[in-house]
């Protein structure tokens, strides 16, 4: 269950890992079309979405070195910080889901692949 886990957490990673590079990077190209922004609106919000794509990749990264712990066989260390970024993705998805319920969809496929990967590690960690 443990290595379950770990692959969807690092699954929700790798995905966080493009959100950021949607948010911080392609914000006003790529991502007005999966946003459904427009050019007016990726530009008031350019600075926000930069920032915020950093969260996302700060949470992929914590969820990363917790994976590359676990391989080195650091279990307590790599299951806090997975649990830690895993679990943090899914709170926002929630924030996401309550604050915007028009955005469901998008909060759904934000939350669904660390919340998955939550439950094997706390599962297989009992």
């Amino acid at each position: 269950m443990v290595i379950a886990g770990l692959v969807f957490a690092g699954l929700a990673a790798l995905l966080h890992v493009f959100i950021f590079y949607l948010e911080s990077m392609a914000w006003t190209t790529r991502a007005r079309a999966v946003f459904g922004t427009t050019a007016q609106e990726a530009e008031a919000t350019r600075e926000m979405a930069f920032n915020q794509g950093f969260y996302n990749l700060f949470l992929a990264i914590t969820v990363g070195l917790g994976i590359v712990l676990h391989a080195a066989g650091q279990h307590a260390v790599a299951a806090t910080l997975v649990l830690t970024g895993a679990g943090s993705m899914v709170a926002a998805s929630l924030v996401l889901l309550l604050s915007s319920p028009d955005k469901a969809g998008a909060a759904i496929k934000q939350g669904a692949l660390p919340a998955v990967g939550v439950a094997l590690l706390v599962v297989g960690l009992l």
